[in-house]
């Protein structure tokens, strides 16, 4: 006879509750923090991160719905290294790699667009080749000389940024009198993504297609790692390379296709995000955050392809809230301290899993007899 399962036995139960506690844990210790800087106004220093942008529905709901859409235009790069990484996790290996795949994803979405003149539509296809090539790099490195592709992600992550600084930073895409790339609405407004319900965000020309894309690749991800016979081969030649290659399995092609298909992901999150013209890039001495903040999205979502959208709108949130702290008060990188808290609590959402796991105290009838009691001989 089969035992019910506990409702807090079930697997995404336990990695919802686990994650909420992260968020909450976060959250509590950021406002102690903001307490011992300034106890007077902590509270009103917490409202002001949570509240965040929903201070303007007071005002008017148009401008409340414009900067919720730059919210969710910010928030997609995020999402997308996240997935990038939370598919390369699933097939075993861990892409550290993601902030220099998005990085040639920068180079090949604006170099493009700007000194090329090319479509959106090719822009972006060549944001995700680059992604993908530069997570292919790493995959070969792995498959053939058995290079560890953290390692070989972290060295091509600065050559990325290099690279990225070299070729933006000439004439051709940079402005050099502000020091940033060119408007691409001004140079080439052919390269611009097209527009996806600006008129309901406030008119907010930076909502664009990026965002149902997101969705959508999210969902493509969970269908191909649980649904396909391609996504168990790559699950299986991840966990054990001989296992997978005694069953028949391509274990060197597999590995290839992993972090090819998990930097082409990176590589359009660039592309999404820097063709809706949002931001200009700058010539930077540090390789793109989005690689390293996606390691936390993808498991503070519970490693679930949907867990990881909510999961960076939350950290996004998070960090934008810093910008409406009082500066005489706060310094605004507070945010950015409670996300590094919550970042770190990540580590113990497995942790947090085994204590709701624990097996509950078995009542004993002492009067009970044996189940394989031997029969006595008469």
């Amino acid at each position: 006879m089969q035992t019910k399962e506990s409702f807090f036995k079930r697997p995404g139960v336990q990695t919802l509750l686990a994650s909420v506690l992260c968020a909450v844990l976060g959250i509590i210790i950021g406002f102690i923090i903001l307490w011992f800087m300034n106890a007077e106004h902590a509270s009103e220093g917490m409202g002001a991160i949570l509240t965040n942008f929903f201070k303007y529905r007071v005002a008017s709901s148009k401008t409340l719905m414009k900067y919720m859409g730059s919210f969710l235009v910010n928030s997609v790069p995020v999402i997308l290294c996240a997935e990038a990484i939370l598919f390369a996790y699933k097939a075993g290996l861990f892409n550290i790699g993601a902030a220099g795949q998005y990085a040639v994803g920068i180079i090949a979405s604006l170099y493009t667009s700007l000194a090329l003149g090319w479509n959106w539509f090719f822009c972006l296809l060549a944001a995700i080749v680059a992604g993908g090539i530069w997570g292919l790099i790493a995959g070969i490195f792995k498959a053939y000389f058995n290079v560890n592709e953290v390692i070989a992600g972290i060295m091509l992550n600065w050559i990325g940024l290099y690279i990225c600084n070299i070729i933006l930073g000439g004439e051709a895409c940079m402005n050099q009198s502000k020091s940033e790339t060119y408007e691409i609405s001004e140079v080439n407004p052919s390269g611009l993504l097209p527009g996806f319900m600006q008129d309901f965000f406030g008119g907010n020309q930076y909502m664009t297609i990026a965002i149902p894309l997101t969705i959508i690749v999210a969902i493509v991800i969970l269908v191909v790692l649980n649904k396909t016979t391609f996504g168990y081969e790559l699950k299986a030649t991840g966990h054990n390379k001989e296992a997978a290659k005694y069953a028949g399995m391509n274990a060197k092609r597999n590995i290839m296709l992993t972090l090819l298909i998990s930097g082409a992901i990176a590589g359009m999150a660039a592309g999404l995000f820097y063709l809706t013209g949002i931001e200009h890039y700058k010539i930077a001495s540090s390789v793109p955050g989005m690689g390293f903040t996606g390691i936390a999205v993808a498991f503070l979502g519970g490693l679930n392809p949907i867990g990881t959208i909510f999961a960076g709108l939350f950290v996004e949130y998070i960090t934008l809230g810093g910008q409406y702290l009082n500066t005489n008060y706060y310094n605004p990188q507070v945010a950015d301290l409670m996300i590094a808290i919550i970042i770190y609590l990540c580590g113990f959402v497995l942790f947090f899993k085994t204590i709701l796991n624990r097996p509950g105290k078995v009542k004993v009838n002492a009067n009970a007899e044996p189940a394989n009691t031997a029969k006595k001989e008469v």
